[in-house]
């Protein structure tokens, strides 16, 4: 298919993700459907009158070729949302834009895509939650870092990825042919080496304040989690969030001070069960099923003697073992009352040494142990 099809159905005033999609899903290809006859065009569902005005008009074409020849001299990549490095989860959503426009060299199809937002005004709290949070990652993953390239807790979040040797993209609410803010030109060309910067609007797109939300939409539906690290009330942060949730994706927030607006966003995702309490990376692994780093099962393996008594010992062991164990084969094979087993399970789940799986399984992190003298 000519790239030139798939630009031209998002230069025209009308089509929108909805409504370009029924195109599609109406049309043998785009090629035929930018032939079609006005009455064709309008048995379409959602083509209007002014939709198929300007489709046939072809008004839109200059503006196409011009968008072909700066792709080509940039060295773009234009992805169809129907390609197969288009980002996978983001077109699982059906507002997905169709077309993106991505320069750069990370994989947008990681196996565990991260993205990381927060407030323009980051306190030092949030600063300091930043980077630790992101040196407790482990660089050896298959993992890549999203944000918004926008002030504060994004851009702190691309940085800290840098200097963690961790893949991250900035997704941008304007073209390709600028970097706002204009500031962060320098961070924008050291994520073109080992990152990218993503976009769905064209050339000579200026930032305007209606393309962030959309844009926050992409950095919410690329993404396994949502991670909400410092927050006001109000903001793009929170908006994120709420899309994040509306595509049954997870949201994590980290709790802040009650006396602090810059933490009122997080404690309120929090409080109203609009994101998971998170403290540190050992909590998001819990929550999302990921295998613990190597480095912190390292940790663990020196740490946990100290911290467990015999039982905490022997039942960790077992769970261990094996992998995963269910309820029932730990009553057979400890002959412990149920409520001394629901109470060491407990324990070792509040250490996240272990975690609950559906059917009343359990599932083990960090290395057996040897029991303390």
């Amino acid at each position: 298919m000519k790239l030139i099809y798939p630009i031209a159905l998002t230069k025209i005033k009308g089509i929108g993700p909805r409504t370009a999609r029924s195109i599609i899903a109406h049309s043998d290809s785009l090629a035929d459907f930018f032939s079609y006859s006005k009455k064709d065009l309008m048995q379409i569902p959602g083509v209007r009158e002014s939709i198929a005005d300007a489709i046939r008009n072809k008004t839109y074409l200059e503006a196409c070729e011009k968008e072909l020849a700066f792709i080509d001299k940039h060295r773009i990549k234009a992805l169809w949302i129907e390609d197969k490095d288009y980002p996978d989860r983001l077109k699982q959503c059906d507002d997905a834009p169709l077309m993106l426009y991505y320069k750069g060299h990370a994989a947008l199809n990681s196996t565990k895509v991260i993205s990381i937002v927060g407030t323009r005004h980051a306190t030092h709290y949030g600063q300091q939650l930043c980077e630790d949070f992101m040196q407790g990652l482990n660089e050896n993953q298959d993992l890549l870092i999203v944000s918004g390239l926008a002030y504060g807790i994004d851009a702190l979040a691309h940085r800290n990825a840098l200097k963690k040797n961790l893949p991250t993209v900035a997704v941008l609410g304007h073209g390709l042919d600028r970097i706002y803010p204009a500031s962060h030109r320098e961070l924008a060309s050291k994520m073109l080496e080992h990152g990218g910067l993503l976009t769905e609007f064209t050339s000579e797109t200026i930032p305007e304040r209606v393309n962030f939300p959309m844009r926050n939409r992409i950095i919410a539906g690329m993404a396994d989690v949502t991670i909400v690290v410092e927050a006001a009330i109000k903001g793009g942060a929170l908006i994120t969030a709420e899309i994040a949730n509306s595509y049954n994706r997870d949201v994590c927030a980290f709790p802040g001070s009650i006396y602090e607006k810059s933490s009122e966003g997080t404690n309120y995702l929090i409080k109203t069960n609009r994101a998971h309490m998170i403290r540190h990376v050992q909590d998001l692994e819990y929550l999302m099923n990921w295998e613990i780093s190597k480095k912190n099962e390292a940790n663990q393996q020196l740490a946990l003697p100290f911290k467990l008594d015999k039982d905490q010992e022997r039942l960790f062991n077992l769970i261990h073992a094996t992998g995963q164990l269910e309820l029932n084969q730990m009553i057979d094979q400890l002959q412990w009352p149920q409520s001394k087993l629901a109470l060491v399970l407990l324990e070792l789940e509040m250490q996240s040494l272990i975690h609950s799986l559906p059917g009343k399984v359990y599932k083990s992190h960090g290395q057996p142990l040897v029991a303390t003298k």
